[in-house]
C-alpha cells in the first residue's frame, strides 16, 4: 500500500541559502558551453566544482559556422578548457586526458585521431596535444599557430594575441616536425625573423 502524499507548507521547506546562485551560475555556464550531453556535462560540472578544479565551461558562446556541422567536435573554446584543465600538470596520463575530453562531449574518434599523430605512450605531454588539437582546428600551420596564439595568450579578447616565444617556437617546431614537408632549415629560418621581431 503506498504511503500517503505528504504536503509542506512552504515554513517547512528549507533552501539552503547559496542554492539559487549556484543554480544560476550553472545555468550560465551550459548556456555558454552548449554541451551535447547536457547530463554527463552536468556531471562533470558539479565534480569539478566539488574538488575545487578548473569548470569544463566556455569563456563565451561559440556560434557555428555555416560551413561547419552543429556537432563537428573540437572548437578553439573547448580546446582551451582542457588547457585550463590540463596544463598545469606539463604530463598528462592519456586515461585523464579521455576522461575530461568525454566531460566536455567531443567525440572519442577525434580524439584517437589526435593521439595517432604522434607515438604517445601512457603519458603525454600536454603541449603537444594541445598543438595537435589547433592544427585539427587550423588545417594549415599559420592558422594552427593562430589558434594556439589565442588559446594561450594572457590578452584581453580581441588583442594581438602575445604568447612567450619560447612557446611560440616550440608549438611551431613541433608542428612543422609532425607536417613533415617542411625543412628543418626553413623552420629555423622563420623563427629566427619572428625572434628578431619579437
Amino acid at each position: 500500500m503506498p504511503l500517503p502524499e505528504t504536503m509542506f507548507c512552504a515554513q517547512q521547506i528549507k533552501i539552503p541559502p547559496e542554492l539559487p546562485d549556484i543554480l544560476k551560475q550553472f545555468t550560465k555556464a551550459a548556456i555558454r558551453t552548449q554541451p551535447h550531453d547536457i547530463v554527463q556535462w552536468a556531471a562533470a560540472y558539479f565534480s569539478a566544482l566539488s574538488k575545487g578544479e578548473p569548470l569544463p565551461v566556455k569563456e563565451r558562446i561559440e556560434m557555428p559556422l555555416a560551413a561547419e556541422k552543429t556537432n563537428a567536435g573540437l572548437t578553439p573554446g573547448l580546446l582551451k578548457i582542457l588547457h585550463k584543465q590540463l596544463s598545469p600538470q606539463g604530463m598528462v596520463k592519456v586515461a585523464e586526458l579521455k576522461e575530461k575530453w568525454e566531460h566536455l562531449c567531443l567525440p572519442e574518434e577525434q580524439l584517437k585521431a589526435i593521439l595517432q599523430l604522434d607515438s604517445f605512450g601512457e603519458e603525454v605531454e600536454w603541449m603537444k596535444v594541445l598543438a595537435l588539437g589547433c592544427s585539427v582546428l587550423g588545417r594549415s600551420l599559420l592558422s594552427s599557430m593562430k589558434h594556439a596564439c589565442e588559446i594561450l595568450t594572457k590578452d584581453p579578447e580581441g588583442g594581438a594575441a602575445r604568447v612567450p616565444f619560447e612557446t611560440f617556437s616550440f608549438l611551431y617546431s613541433y608542428l612543422a616536425s609532425i607536417d613533415g614537408e617542411i625543412p628543418e632549415e626553413e623552420t629555423e629560418a622563420f623563427l629566427h625573423t619572428i625572434k628578431e621581431q619579437a
